[in-house]
């Protein structure tokens, strides 16, 4: 999720994003929306199902990343 759609939702329902952090930011959203401002703080397990932030905390929105192509020393 990228820091400019955090900053517009945030927007939407009146908390200013001036100064946060994304963290920070994520977790005043949260808190305005009734569930607990953990964001970031969850290993394996939620039970804030009704997030909007539950998929990215826990890495599940993440992409695999490629595997960089290796070097080969060349004399």
């Amino acid at each position: 999720m990228k820091i400019q759609d955090i900053r517009a939702r945030a927007k939407e329902i009146g908390i200013n994003s001036f100064g946060k952090t994304k963290a920070e930011l994520i977790r005043a959203i949260q808190k305005a929306e009734g569930n607990f401002d953990c964001y970031g703080t969850a290993t394996d397990y939620c039970d804030q199902l009704d997030c909007s932030f539950r998929s990215p905390c826990l890495g599940e929105d993440r992409k695999p990343r490629k595997a960089s192509p290796k070097k080969t020393g060349g004399a």
